[in-house]
């Protein structure tokens, strides 16, 4: 059975631009399929059309009427004040009118209830039930005890978690709708390593059917039976996981230049062979004859477009020189919050040129860490920078003051360069032609850290501080970083 199908999709924001141009593929039931390609080439647009949040300009979008759809999304949104226990009880939305329903006739029913009452009251049980309504407090805690949501984190509001508990919250949220169609987009962005385990092993064992937006490899290899990727607007298809993907698509490629290579061998020998013709007997018809016969035949020979390797980013940090050993010391460095301490007593001496990876569990302080770091946190304790140092930080949220400005401009504005210096240093990480014309409100989330990235190229900085830097990169930008 089919669960979605997409016919000659296709989608535009700029007239005679197709984002997605005649894309056609079907997901089948029970099936997990991964969608790949690069930052801005359409995915999460394609998530938007089957969801219904935006529509598209031609073509057909199927999604099985009778199964239950839900979508994580890359940023979660909910209302002002809502706690992690009303965004997880959300997904029983339905149930809990009926309950609320049913709660207001016990009371009316307390001291005695009549017969139309009675009847009222079996009609909403029956929903009740069957909708999981009994079950529905052990459900929740079930889902929260495997993604590490603790009872005191129930209690918070939802606006005040870290950008992996808020993955997290949300992850549960639609785990508990009971959906028959999984959607996700970047669903391991922000998960710490056990919170990414536990979702692997949720998606294996989920009956339904899930499709999902990564460029985690790893999560790829561990869950996706086949993969789809979108490449200029178009699909191809891939019938196995990443490492089968990566194989393949060499395979292809291979194959591809193996096929342009042969027909441009031929056409040259052929076309070699007519002008020797032309040239030594024009006046002979025969001979004309057999140098027209050999024309079409070029012609009927079926022309292999040459393959293209994907384009890498090609770009360096500006390093600034640095003098000494000592990048920064941490003495006795502390933070809490209220009776929630975060990290106390650190002491630390990070020195030139060493590599440094900050681990641990979502909530438990690694981006305070790097705020008090950075001063944007008050802390206890002291902390001091070698004299010549000089950093750069790309946060986990990229933020852009001049959201409505182009990419162009905002070089141009922010880093006060030339134009072809602008141009230049877009390029390099693989903003080209009109692509620097584009909103910088528009682009996608790794288009964001890509050009934050490209901002930072230039400043002569010794100390990098990267805050969960490759979410939303796709992999070959992974790779680069």
């Amino acid at each position: 059975m089919v669960d979605i199908q997409v016919t000659n999709l296709t989608k535009f924001f700029v007239i005679g631009e197709n984002l997605l141009e005649n894309l056609t593929f079907e997901i089948q039931e029970g099936e997990c399929v991964a969608i790949l390609g690069r930052n801005g080439c359409g995915k999460t647009t394609l998530f938007n059309i089957l969801t219904g949040q935006m529509d598209y300009d031609s073509g057909e979008v199927y999604v099985n009427p009778n199964k239950k759809l839900g979508l994580i999304s890359q940023i979660p949104r909910f209302p002002e004040g809502f706690t992690v226990e009303d965004v997880l009880r959300s997904a029983f939305a339905e149930i809990l009118r009926v309950r609320q329903k049913m709660e207001l006739l016990e009371c009316e029913m307390a001291n005695g209830a009549t017969d139309a009452q009675l009847r009222e009251y079996d009609v909403l049980t029956n929903p009740f039930q069957t909708g999981g309504g009994y079950d529905m407090d052990v459900e929740v805690d079930k889902i929260c005890n495997g993604l590490g949501i603790t009872p005191e984190q129930r209690g918070q509001e939802f606006a005040s978690l870290s950008g992996g508990e808020k993955t997290r919250v949300n992850l549960a949220r639609l785990l508990l709708e009971k959906t028959d169609i999984l959607l996700l987009d970047e669903p391991t962005n922000h998960l710490d390593l056990n919170s990414v385990e536990w979702l692997e092993q949720y998606i294996n064992a989920f009956k339904g059917t899930v499709l999902t937006i990564s460029h985690d490899r790893y999560f790829i290899d561990q869950v996706a039976d086949r993969v789809i990727e979108i490449t200029d607007g178009h699909a191809e298809f891939y019938s196995g996981n990443y490492s089968f993907y990566m194989d393949e698509k060499q395979a292809r490629f291979d194959l591809q230049l193996k096929q342009y290579e042969q027909e441009q061998a031929k056409l040259k020998q052929l076309g070699y062979t007519v002008e020797r013709m032309k040239g030594s007997g024009i006046n002979n018809r025969t001979l004309y004859r057999r140098a027209m016969s050999i024309q079409h035949r070029m012609e009927r020979i079926r022309k292999t477009e040459k393959p293209k390797k994907e384009r890498t980013m090609k770009a360096s940090f500006g390093e600034k020189e640095f003098s000494g050993d000592i990048v920064f010391k941490m003495k006795n460095v502390s933070k809490s919050f209220g009776d929630r301490v975060l990290f106390s007593d650190v002491n630390l001496t990070v020195e030139g040129g060493e590599r440094i990876a900050l681990l641990g569990d979502n909530g438990t302080g690694k981006t305070t860490f790097i705020k008090c770091l950075l001063g944007d946190e008050d802390c206890a304790g002291k902390i001091q920078f070698g004299p010549t140092v000089k950093f750069g930080y790309l946060p986990q949220i990229i933020h852009f003051d001049h959201p409505e400005r182009s990419l162009y401009d905002t070089m141009l504005y922010e880093k006060n360069c030339t134009p072809q210096t602008a141009r230049d240093r877009l390029g390099a990480f693989l903003f080209q032609g009109e692509d620097v014309f584009k909103q910088v409100g528009n682009l996608s989330g790794g288009e964001q850290s890509r050009l934050r990235l490209c901002m930072l190229m230039d400043e002569k900085i010794n100390l990098l501080i990267l805050d969960e830097p490759t979410n939303h990169l796709d992999i070959a930008s992974r790779e680069w970083v």
